[in-house]
């Protein structure tokens, strides 16, 4: 075997670093507590309900340098070493250093790219916007990212003897993809809690597709939630939604990326979509580990958008953040994945925009579809979600919060694929009550030159 010595650690030809102290993690509570479990302890609450945490030894992370992690990290991507070439399990040692190679289950998530917008952002008046572009993934989300690590966790559990029969998630559409996709990989059952007629066909057929157990009930994605949470204590299915804190361990590894797509340059603001909100606490901690371990100086600003049709973080904010979120009743959306009125991880969005001085921002569905419109016309083709991001980043450029020169990522949550249909009745004016400024309609002409010759006149201005 080849070793290379290089930054003070050794390194095998998959690039493991050999350290003093082990490294190790576990469970905490999310707010001060004295409540800790081992990592194999099936977990999702504290006594009192409150969230749980997963907490590494950061002392022991501290045995490789800033700069050394940044080499380590930058090394692995992209590289044929399962599991290290994945953008996730390339950071191994920050997710969950103690799972067997053998163990982990992953479809070489990550390393999504972070697409620098140059035509948009001329059309918008800035200089420097990128979309990092986390749709573009096995099953077409950035929950991916923290499926990878879930069911590997769960993979290990088995292997280990837990009683664990079958892994269950309440999902808006993307997460019973991922969840589907990952279990069924490695032949774990998998049941999905859908509310019914809420999410679209490209989302639906794909936990049908890989043998889930799909469950559409009467309700919406709250109602799925709330009968999940009651199951789960029944019987040996283990939660898969982002209250467990496990998933936010692969969902944090956007940070890292986005760093390292900019030459560990920070950017300014950060901005993304906001659901059950536990994306946007994964973004500030895999921010904030870099900054505690050196691998650079700030952390960006985070900005969460949400539609006026489910906005119980945009009114908290406009509340003053207070430490309980009041849930609302959230409506029919375009941005059905963010059709959320009571998150779980309200507690973590919280701790993330506090410290970042962040902002939160809504829009109206005329205003996310149009935006979304926008994008495509500029080379992207996004979720609605995304929609919501880029409508905000228009809203906040015009009333000065967001300035032209600044270094913005937006992050896109899912692929435009998944949203076929809304897209296409945008473009057909057919969405009831919008105006649908940005359509561009198909034309039906007869086979005839000079039909054909006049549209082209009329189009490009012949």
């Amino acid at each position: 075997m080849i070793i290379k010595r290089f930054s003070g650690i050794s390194f095998s030809n998959i690039h493991t670093p050999t350290l003093q102290k082990p490294l190790s993690v576990g469970l905490t509570g999310f707010f001060e507590t004295n409540e800790k479990y081992h990592i194999s302890d099936i977990k999702y609450t504290t006594r009192d309900g409150h969230l749980l945490e997963v907490e590494h030894d950061m002392d022991a992370l501290a045995q490789i340098t800033g700069q050394g992690w940044r080499k380590l990290f930058d090394r692995r991507v992209g590289k044929p070493f399962y599991p290290l070439g994945s953008g996730v399990w390339g950071k191994k040692e920050w997710i969950l250093p103690h799972i067997p190679n053998e163990d982990v289950i992953s479809f070489g998530e990550g390393n999504s790219n972070l697409m620098k917008a140059t035509q948009f952002s001329k059309r918008i008046g800035m200089k420097h916007v990128w979309i990092k572009q986390c749709g573009i993934s096995h099953s077409g989300s950035f929950k991916d990212l923290g499926m990878t690590v879930l069911i590997s966790h769960v993979n290990n559990l088995m292997k280990n003897g837990s009683k664990i029969r079958a892994v269950g998630c309440a999902s808006s559409g993307d997460t019973s993809a991922a969840v589907s996709a990952y279990s069924s990989a490695v032949g774990i059952p998998s049941v999905v809690f859908l509310p019914a007629g809420k999410i679209s066909p490209s989302q639906l057929i794909q936990p049908i597709s890989n043998g889930s157990l799909v469950l559409c009930l009467d309700t919406d994605f709250d109602g799925c939630m709330e009968c999940i949470k009651q199951i789960v204590q029944e019987c040996p299915i283990y939660l898969a939604n982002s209250m467990n804190p496990l998933r936010l361990e692969g969902q944090k590894t956007v940070s890292v990326e986005i760093l390292q797509q900019l030459s560990w340059e920070v950017p300014n603001t950060v901005i993304i979509p906001g659901g059950n909100l536990g994306n946007v606490y994964a973004l500030w901690k895999g921010f904030n580990m870099c900054k505690h371990l050196g691998l650079i100086n700030n952390i960006p600003r985070l900005i969460v958008s949400q539609t006026e049709k489910a906005n119980p973080l945009y009114q908290a904010y406009q509340n003053g953040l207070p430490d309980v979120v009041q849930a609302v009743k959230a409506r029919k959306t375009f941005a059905s994945a963010i059709q959320i009125g009571n998150p779980v991880s309200y507690p973590r969005a919280r701790k993330a925009l506090l410290e970042t001085n962040g902002i939160v921002e809504q829009c109206t569905e005329e205003e996310l579809m149009d935006a979304g419109a926008l994008g495509d016309q500029n080379g992207m083709f996004n979720c609605p979600h995304t929609g919501t991001s880029l409508a905000v980043l228009l809203k906040l450029l015009k009333n000065g919060r967001i300035q032209k020169d600044e270094r913005v990522v937006v992050v896109s949550t899912a692929h435009g694929l998944k949203f076929t249909e809304s897209k296409t009745r945008y473009h057909l004016g057919q969405l009831v009550d919008l105006s649908c400024q940005l359509k561009n309609p198909m034309k039906f002409l007869p086979p005839k030159p000079e039909d054909i010759l006049a549209a082209l006149k009329e189009r490009f201005k012949i």
